[in-house]
């Protein structure tokens, strides 16, 4: 597991003990929920660092990964569209559809 040189292996998610649940109003709003249930998650700390404005939204995260590589991707396609309609002109001079019935 992990480890392999990938670029994502760059990612560094923080240690759980540099977050405080009390700063999370939604974390403490969960907390409070759980413990009228008579509930304790002992993992919510280590979840944190997810709703640090660092890491984003659920949604902006969904949203980056959908469009990343737009940038390139984009121009790219348009000069490959440009490049084959150019070659194609050339094949269309050549092959004139003559109407011998």
């Amino acid at each position: 597991m992990g480890g392999h040189g990938h670029a994502h292996d760059s990612v560094k998610i923080p240690s759980p003990d540099s977050y405080k649940i009390e700063d999370y109003p939604m974390a403490v709003k969960f907390q409070e929920r759980l413990a009228k249930e008579g509930l304790k998650d002992p993992w919510l700390r280590n979840e944190l660092w997810r709703l640090h404005p660092k890491f984003k939204t659920k949604g902006q995260r969904a949203m980056m990964l959908c469009f990343r590589g737009w940038k390139l991707g984009v121009p790219a396609f348009l000069i490959t569209i440009g490049i084959e309609e150019f070659l194609r002109q050339g094949k269309k001079d050549q092959h004139g559809h003559d109407s011998h019935h």
